[in-house]
């Protein structure tokens, strides 16, 4: 009886085109897990380990699709051609029945040995053209989604009450990015906590700053206040 056609994809940023993997290639089912290499979590991996039956084949773009390195490698299409399950590499042209075969097994190292050297070859030409753009001063890392002065401006907008949804349009950052602004902008000014400001008045009096007193500003029933012109 004929087994069914199970894909493996992993793609390493969310940005990429999964189905590109395996583009024209036919196949039952597909398992697609989102994660970098040196990930050690690929739970659609497991899933697919899991759910393969004897006379299936799993087909894979690239065996570096498949494994983090030659060690990995090895077990993984162990564990799958010791229970009947083929494997099918698209790139390499490969395919491992598990028949006790030398040149089977030869052609597994070798290829897997060549995957795991590009990987760290890109690795370290990655590496090397950050070191040059450093040293044109081309390169800072990650830029800051805005100012000092976007910043300023944009409290003083929210303070004015404008929507944030059409400042964060306008600056270009989500909302979740405004919110996240906002609230950082609020923890920089001193607490100011009033008594009567609750119904249950158990507000304490004084003024603090974030990580004074941290546990009783957070305690139930507390009105917490952030200070501002009309309140100092």
């Amino acid at each position: 009886m004929t087994g069914q056609r199970i894909g493996y994809i992993r793609v390493s940023t969310f940005d990429q085109n999964p189905e590109r993997q395996l583009e024209g290639v036919k196949v039952d089912r597909a398992f697609s897990d989102k994660a970098s290499g040196k990930d050690v979590k690929r739970p659609q991996l497991e899933a697919l380990i899991s759910f393969a039956r004897t006379g299936d084949t799993v087909v894979v773009h690239s065996m570096d699709r498949l494994a983090r390195n030659l060690d990995d490698l090895r077990r993984i299409v162990q564990t799958l051609t010791q229970r009947g399950v083929h494997i099918e590499f698209v790139k390499e042209h490969l395919s491992f029945t598990g028949e006790d075969s030398p040149m089977a097994n030869l052609m597994l190292s070798v290829m897997g040995a060549f995957a795991e050297f590009e990987r760290a070859l890109i690795r370290e030409r990655q590496r090397e053209g950050i070191a040059l753009a450093k040293q044109r001063g081309a390169y800072r890392g990650r830029k800051k989604s805005l100012s000092s002065e976007r910043i300023a401006e944009l409290r003083q907008r929210v303070e004015a009450g404008e929507q944030k949804t059409k400042l964060a349009r306008e600056f270009g950052i989500s909302r979740e990015t405004l919110y996240g602004t906002v609230a950082k902008l609020a923890m920089r000014q001193p607490f100011v906590l009033f008594k009567g400001l609750t119904f249950q008045k158990l507000c304490l009096p004084g003024a603090f700053r974030p990580g004074d007193h941290h546990n009783k500003m957070l305690r139930p029933g507390l009105c917490v206040v952030h200070a501002s012109p009309q309140y100092l």
